[in-house]
């Protein structure tokens, strides 16, 4: 009997969550999880929590992920799926020629100090991202500062995992 009376306590609670969860869309502030497979127009894989089995959580509308991919999810409701495909404008932006610099190699002490070659197609680590050298002389480099995805459409299947209503 009290296996009886627990099994239908937990099929209620589950029926209640599944139910009141599956009303919930997403508006901005609120924080979701997401997976999601993201690939660029040939379906070549460039990233997904799928395969980490780790969904994305973020706030969304809170600038923590690109326009377009944030835009996507609001309006879904747990378990909705989608797919989207973001024009540069709307993911990293275009390639702007502006956001290439010539830097002196001495300038790089920290680099080199690391161990990284200052020359033509090396890329520097940084916090923001991979910074690739497009030309080496003997006294300076070229920087290419755009993000290695800007001008690139990109195309994701998102997956909504979870919705928190922040107050």
């Amino acid at each position: 009997m009290k296996k009886i009376i627990l099994n239908t306590v937990l099929l209620f609670t589950a029926m209640f969550f599944i139910v009141s969860c599956g009303n919930l869309v997403v508006q901005n502030g609120d924080s979701v999880s997401v997976h999601y497979t993201g690939t660029f127009e040939n379906w070549e894989k460039f990233d997904s929590s799928v395969d980490r089995w780790v969904p994305l959580d973020f706030q969304v509308g809170a600038g923590q992920m690109i326009p377009g991919f944030d835009a996507a999810v609001v309006g879904m409701k747990i378990w909705d799926k989608k797919s989207i495909t973001l024009e540069p404008k709307d993911a990293y932006g275009e390639r702007d020629e502006k956001n290439l610099q010539i830097i002196q190699k001495l300038d790089l002490k920290s680099f080199t100090d690391a161990w990284f070659k200052l020359e033509k197609w090396e890329v520097l680590q940084t916090q923001m991202w991979d910074i690739e050298i497009l030309d080496s002389t003997e006294t300076t480099i070229t920087l290419d500062w755009n993000h290695p995805m800007a001008g690139k459409t990109l195309k994701f299947d998102i997956e909504m995992v979870n919705i928190t209503r922040n107050k």
